[in-house]
């Protein structure tokens, strides 16, 4: 559920030092099991092992390259965010706060949630390096978890076939080797009707979904490189949103810049909703020698967000 050691990134003085496990912790429940595990259960697993492994928790099974920094406890963690739209409790308390007192981490942690779709791990990163920036703090986790088995109608072919249950932890620390470089969001609601809750059920508007990817992704990568002084040449590889093979593959033609660079993992990663982004970067990149790497997640608002991730 958890692996590896590895650190994370720094911009402006605050640092995401790793992906959970000091890396990204995952959660992929098994064949046919839709909605039987609370939010929260999943995550613990997640959290726990990412904590365990990076010297944090009471096992202190501390991973390689965390053996500098001891001084890392469970105690130390000040702000936990989680990315989801289908929390336990029916959002009433907030899941951060489930989550902070299923881990045990101190009751002076700032916890809360945002309620974002495909595009919130690149929001969320940017939103706890910014809170913890302007707060103070130093350590921090950001979760996504979004099992959309909770809400998809299992008898819609449309979407139980394309969205899986998945779970992320990001350990926002100290000593990194990754930088958040700029960023660009964007939101229009006007498109909200093609990804909606109505009465509890989930419905999607594919070929809407589809066009607005196409239409909005590719360009605003290319603003993106843009505004960084970038080039196409300049990134090692684009983790996006998997929202489809399709949406994937025609991202990466409309973008008219070696298409190859696009990652596209749809047997271990697929649409996991905002976890996907996450599980691309633990599975593809944070073993590799790539320095400099792109992400974008879009979808439900409609919404979307892209960045820049680099080596220092």
């Amino acid at each position: 559920m958890a692996g590896g050691t590895g650190k994370g990134w720094m911009t402006h003085g605050v640092a995401i030092a790793g992906w959970s496990a000091l890396r990204v912790g995952k959660y992929m429940p098994g064949p046919g099991a839709r909605g039987v595990v609370p939010e929260t259960d999943r995550l613990f697993p997640v959290v726990r092992d990412a904590l365990a492994m990076a010297g944090i928790g009471p096992d202190q099974v501390g991973a390689a390259l965390f053996a500098s920094n001891p001084e890392l406890k469970r105690e130390s963690i000040d702000a936990l965010i989680v990315v989801t739209q289908n929390g336990d409790e029916e959002g009433l308390p907030h899941t951060a706060a489930i989550v902070q007192d299923k881990l045990g981490l101190p009751t002076n942690v700032a916890a809360f949630d945002i309620s974002l779709g495909c595009s919130g791990y690149v929001y969320g990163i940017y939103a706890i390096k910014g809170f913890m920036e302007a707060a103070g703090l130093k350590n921090g986790l950001l979760i996504t978890a979004d099992p959309y088995s909770k809400i998809v109608d299992p008898e819609d072919r449309n979407t139980t076939m394309l969205f899986g249950d998945a779970a992320t932890a990001t350990w926002m620390g100290e000593d990194p080797v990754w930088a958040l470089g700029k960023a660009k969001f964007g939101t229009d609601g006007s498109g909200a009707p093609h990804l909606k809750v109505t009465d509890g059920v989930f419905f999607m508007n594919g070929r809407q979904v589809f066009n607005f990817a196409l239409l909005k992704v590719p360009a605003h990568l290319h603003e993106l490189l843009d505004d960084s002084g970038l080039k196409a040449d300049d990134i090692d590889a684009f983790c996006i949103h998997q929202g489809s093979a399709a949406i994937v593959d025609a991202v990466a033609r409309r973008f008219e810049g070696e298409p190859e660079k696009f990652i596209k993992d749809m047997v271990e990663t697929g649409n996991t909703v905002s976890s996907s982004v996450p599980l691309l970067l633990e599975k593809h990149v944070m073993d590799s020698d790539w320095n400099r790497i792109a992400i974008s997640g879009f979808g439900v608002g409609l919404s979307w967000g892209s960045a820049i991730i680099y080596r220092p």
